[in-house]
């Protein structure tokens, strides 16, 4: 994926908003990223991807997918009604964004 390629469909932002936003706030725990501009609060497919810029955005790899991948991807999770995804922490209850 490129920089500008979109992680979060529901809100339209973009892979560098996203990183640019992890190495200036530095997050405390990954749910904060929901904090960009409402990410991760749509669908929750992206909450994943969230979690992976948060704890390392500086070496996050976005050649993993094509855009084209993670856009099929997205549409099989939604078609497929998946259980959505969320930010969780160790406690018992989770730490939910949305």
């Amino acid at each position: 994926m490129n920089p500008d390629d979109e992680i979060c469909y529901c809100y339209h932002v973009s892979l560098r908003k996203l990183v640019n936003y992890a190495r200036r706030e530095k997050p405390g725990r990954p749910s904060q990223m929901s904090q960009c501009l409402g990410a991760g609060t749509g669908c929750g497919w992206c909450i994943p991807f969230l979690i992976k810029i948060a704890e390392s955005p500086g070496s996050f790899a976005a050649g993993e997918m094509t855009r084209e991948e993670y856009a099929e991807a997205r549409r099989d999770y939604i078609k497929t009604k998946q259980p959505r995804n969320q930010f969780l922490t160790g406690d018992a209850e989770g730490d939910s964004a949305g």
